[in-house]
């Protein structure tokens, strides 16, 4: 790749893009993943320092050549998706965006669809429109995005959104589901004006469609591969419940008054702050932090965009006995965002606020205006719990002063805010015996039940200790769990060391200043100027690589493998969980040749004078919120922390040596990879593991020649995927249809869809659209994507298989004749080990094979439930959280595959695991099997005198026999239930209008054999029963309700 560069007299030049001169030798080349543009080698500025210079063209040359593939590649423009989001009737606008925030179905669709008289509509539905569409474009370097749009829809480019709705915290309300939809984007004209025959401007144009339960919304958008190549993008299009619409129909927030200056004070040497949200479910991020000021920084875009936000807050402190103020600020300290509530501390003072989303509280449950909790309590700090469960989310406020000891254990459950006083019978201190203590930091693990505290104890006759204290709130039982060591360990050079008690100290006091708890991994850290990790909270392991000067302020975890770790003094270190090493990020020599490559590309997000502002993960990725200072001009940006490359360059800059060829030296790197390819292979069709049902809708098809659709076509695009949707709720009964699919009532659509054809063929369809019914329909067949599913389901023994193809190759960069190894060769070179969070509950096997033809290994991973940790829930309810790792010894941090969208981390991988029923099966009844065999049975045909399919009628007197069907919404499968079950009468009245409910007291009368009060509505055949003895048992084999001993109350 790198070529003899022609030498003249001492200089040589660079073919990149452009040409650059530098002193020495050099050489040209070009690479798949990275292309150097060199159009000012020499910024503005100081004079760069020659090592510096050294170390950015050792780098450039490393990216070059790095990870060990070598490709040849076209100078390709780097093109990235636009998407906006805009109101019905602003379709065609340029320049405009609209916040999500109108949530009620358009009722004007029907004056439309009204003029399909000749199409496979139905004139009598009534047909509603989502209020909002998704507006996209693209924009590529170095040319003008209207020129790149007109060229893709030329070239038959065509954007595929994919929208995928976030299943609700409450499982009690709301039915859990994994619900996508695909559409294909409509190209539409712009409405501005335009002297060209054809367009000027233009867009594609999706409904943006709305799920009840569901307020975070992930779309994301890839080309259909015609045209231009670009990049797969994901969007984050959340509900914004915190806004209101006044009297001008301007947006305005409820929480506080927007403000539209950032003063630099608000950032510049400000310390960074951690993100505190419930993970995947928050719709509205926030951040405060802001010094002397009552501000926050709000967004509903993951910070894509954002609002500096004065809350409307009272402020008023005054100190007391108990609560002593010696100094009052208007900083907001913390602060934590929920699905739909938002908490400040302010002070010693604590608020919440509410949003008002219909679609998830269905009744607008705002509050209007900030809550004041805990008002007589002194709150020094609140703690987040970042996954929910039991069909909530959870805060915890840490007391000081005459509540010390104390947690106010915080409940939001639909919006409804509850704080209950934690330990409930006595304060931590009194129940472990000591007289003064103080709680520091609190963890809850909502899948037990249990709060772990840390505890700072202070004895007279001893110095200060802490311990991990453990408190289930079910029993009520408060434990030590483990004594942290007073000084920090003594490693003698290792990486990790197992805290046993017989190890060796340093002098440097350990100083724990909080916890983080991984619900996945069930991996427990202890941070401060140490990090400690233990997988059941008794047993910690001390990693070493963090150096005892620093001090961790905050941890920041993608719940997928990585963890970063933000210190006081604003360094950045890197964790890849389950291994031992930690990487510095910031500062580091990989960050310094990154920041040299930015510097040479001139780009925009990185200058000298910038302040992190936060730090957090999106999508598995690392992000840094950046105050830059760039002359004289403030700017806030949102920016993508390159981990992988970052690891890259300090491994390239640490691994190098010159190698003489002849009579000049060539620089070569040391590959410390075990591996040079790594594939995953033989992966299973993904819905039945992921449980993701998705829809697929295309838009009708216009008849003008360009393609170009109109207002009245968008608009029908509209009514159709509502009424899709509407089909797939409709579906959710606990009863069966006479065919597993949710959009069966369509097919008698599709069977004139020859004639409809045959009419837009002609240019004869109604409106000029055409309205291919096989567009709308159900997907069961997704086929895998080369990588492992978000997310694995399993229950009861069964098992998810899969290959990993591991090729072994040099240990350098240079091409050399490969020798063929043997098979213990290839066995001591690669190894694959899988670590599992919960090996009481799921189990893996792995064998392997070994391919010595092509020096590589195959290892087949089975992944089984062992039919021990789950529970007869409901579908989808109180599902065991735990984890699958993936880890091929040696790769950590050594290991980088090349991808079109850079050096992604290759050797570990680590994917979710959840045990129980899944979501996306039911149980219901079968009612046409009922029918047919009753009649069967009972000799003769009984119904009701109005025939109701959804609703049919059995005889009194006659014996009933009912039938259920287990069915996979996600796959289409449907087969007989074989299994036991209860049948009771859950309620009634003399006419459908006056059924209600039965209480507790009346459904026992009514079913139970039992009862004395002769109340007894039915009896069954079989006489099991119970362990209780209260409610007869039936099942597929011993089914029939016997006799009726009196009518339905």
């Amino acid at each position: 790749m790198w070529g003899g560069g022609a030498k003249s007299g001492g200089e040589t030049r660079c073919k990149c893009k452009c040409r650059c001169t530098t002193r020495g030798s050099s050489r040209t080349g070009e690479s798949w993943s990275h292309v150097a543009r060199c159009p000012a080698m020499y910024p503005a500025g100081p004079a760069w320092p020659k090592l510096r210079v050294l170390r950015a063209l050792w780098a450039l040359l490393a990216v070059l050549l790095a990870p060990w593939r070598l490709w040849a590649k076209e100078d390709i423009q780097e093109c990235i998706w636009h998407v906006v989001l805009i109101k019905f009737e602003a379709v065609g606008e340029e320049g405009r965006s609209d916040r999500f925030f109108d949530l009620e179905p358009l009722e004007s669709l029907n004056s439309v669809f009204s003029l399909l008289v000749d199409a496979p509509t139905d004139q009598n539905e009534k047909y509603l429109g989502f209020p909002y569409y998704l507006k996209i474009n693209y924009s590529c370097g170095g040319e003008s995005s209207e020129a790149q749009v007109r060229k893709g829809h030329l070239t038959g480019l065509k954007p595929l959104v994919l929208v995928t709705f976030q299943s609700p915290v409450n499982f009690h309300r709301w039915k859990i589901e994994q619900l996508q939809i695909q559409m294909e984007a409509a190209p539409f004209r712009s409405k501005e004006r335009c002297n060209a025959e054809e367009v000027c401007a233009m867009s594609w144009y999706t409904p943006m469609p709305i799920k009840n339960g569901s307020v975070v919304m992930y779309v994301d958008v890839r080309s259909n591969g015609l045209g231009p190549f670009i990049q797969n993008k994901r969007f984050h299009v959340n509900i914004n419940g915190f806004l209101q619409k006044q009297q001008d129909n301007t947006l305005q927030f409820t929480v506080g008054n927007e403000i539209f200056n950032l003063i630099p004070r608000y950032f510049i040497n400000v310390p960074s702050r951690p993100l505190w949200h419930t993970v995947n479910q928050t719709p509205v991020l926030i951040l405060g932090g802001i010094p002397d000021e009552k501000s926050v920084l709000l967004t509903d875009t993951s910070f894509t965009d954002f609002f500096l936000v004065e809350l409307n807050i009272d402020s008023c402190w005054v100190g007391s006995f108990y609560c002593p103020q010696a100094s009052f600020t208007a900083t907001i300290y913390d602060a934590i965002a929920t699905e739909s509530t938002l908490f400040i501390r302010q002070n010693q003072l604590v608020y919440y606020f509410t949003g008002t989303y219909v679609t998830l509280h269905e009744s607008n449950q705002g509050s209007g205006s900030w809550v004041r909790v805990l008002a007589n309590e002194c709150i020094k700090k609140l703690c987040p719990v970042h996954a929910h469960g039991n069909g909530s989310e959870y805060i915890m406020a840490l007391t000081t002063g005459k509540r010390e000891g104390y947690v106010h254990f915080g409940t939001i459950t639909d919006g409804r805010v509850s704080f209950e006083l934690l330990p409930r019978q006595r304060s931590v201190c009194e129940g472990l015996q000591v007289v003064n203590c103080s709680i520091i930091w609190a963890v809850f693990i909502a899948g037990d039940y249990n709060l772990l505290l840390l505890v700072q104890m202070e004895d007279p006759t001893t110095r200060k200790y802490f311990q991990v204290v453990s408190y289930d709130l079910v029993s009520n039982y408060l434990a030590i769990l483990y004594t942290i060591p007073e000084f920090i360990p003594d490693a003698r050079g290792l990486e990790f060391l197992m805290l046993l008690g017989t190890e060796s100290h340093t002098t440097f006091l350990m100083v724990p200043k909080g916890m983080f708890y991984n619900q996945y991994s069930n991996l427990l850290y202890i941070w401060g100027n140490f990090l400690l990790q233990s997988y059941n909270y008794e047993n910690f392991i001390y990693l070493a690589d963090f150096p005892k000067e620093q001090s961790i302020k905050y941890l920041v975890n993608s719940f997928r493998g990585d963890m970063a770790i933000v210190t006081e003094t604003e360094e950045i270190w890197y964790l890849l969980e389950g291994s031992y090493q930690m990487y510095k990020l910031f500062p580091s020599r990989g960050w310094e040749v990154h920041i040299n490559l930015q510097v040479m590309h001139q780009s925009s997000v990185y200058t000298p004078n910038e302040t992190m502002v936060t730090l957090f993960y999106e999508d598995t990725k690392l992000y840094q919120l950046v105050y830059l200072m760039k002359n004289q001009q403030g700017q806030l940006v949102k920016r993508h922390v390159p981990v992988e490359q970052l690891l890259m360059y300090q491994q390239l800059s640490n691994h190098y040596f010159f190698k003489r060829q002849g009579s000049h030296l060539t620089l070569s790197f040391t590959n410390f990879c075990p591996f040079s390819v790594m594939r995953l292979r033989d992966l299973p069709n993904p819905q039945v593991y992921s449980r993701q049902e998705r829809y697929q809708a295309r838009p009708p098809r216009v008849v003008e020649p360009s393609g170009f659709h109109n207002e009245n076509s968008l608009a029908v695009y509209q009514g159709l995927v509502y009424y899709l949707l509407c089909l797939h709720s409709e579906y959710h009964k606990p009863y069966a249809d006479r065919v597993h699919d949710s959009t069966w009532s369509w097919s008698n659509k599709k069977q004139d869809q020859d004639y409809y054809f045959y009419l837009a063929s002609n240019s004869q369809s109604p409106g000029n659209v055409y309205i291919d019914m096989a567009s709308y329909e159900k997907i069961y067949d997704l086929k895998a994507d080369y990588e492992l599913p978000e997310r694995i389901f399993l229950d009861k023994g069964t098992s998810y298989v899969f290959s990993v193809f591991l090729r072994v190759g040099g240990q350098s960069l240079e091409f050399t004749p490969e020798r063929v190894l043997t098979s213990e060769e290839l066995k001591s070179t690669v190894d694959l080990g899988v670590v599992l969070a919960d090996p009481g509950c799921i189990e893996a096997v792995v064998k392997q094979k070994f391919l010595i033809n092509r020096n590589s290994v195959l290892f087949r991973v089975t992944l089984s439930d062992k039919r021990s940790c789950f529970d007869q829930g409901l579908s989808g309810h109180h599902l065991l959280e735990t984890s699958m790792l993936l880890k091929v010894a040696g790769a950590v941090g050594h290991c980088f595959q090349n991808t079109h969208q850079g050096p992604r981390m290759q050797g570990n991988l680590m994917v979710p695991v959840l045990i129980g029923c899944p979501p996306g099966k039911r149980l219901a009844f079968d009612i046409t099997y009922t029918l047919q065999y009753n009649r069967l049975q009972n000799k003769h045909y009984f119904d009701c005198v109005r025939v109701d399919p959804e609703m049919p009628c059995f005889l009194f007197r006659d014996v009933f026999y009912p039938f259920f069907l287990i069915q996979d919404l996600v796959t289409g499968d449907s087969g007989s239930f074989q299994g036991s079950y209860v049948l009771k009468v859950v309620g009634g009245g003399p006419t459908l209008d006056t059924i209600r409910e039965y209480s507790e007291e009346e459904i026992y009368r009514f079913n139970s054999p039992l009862d004395k009060t002769h109340s007894l509505i039915w009896t069954t055949k079989n006489t099991t029963t119970t362990k209780d003895s209260a409610f007869n048992i039936m099942s597929h084999q011993s089914l029939g309700i016997d006799e009726r001993k009196k009518m339905v109350p």
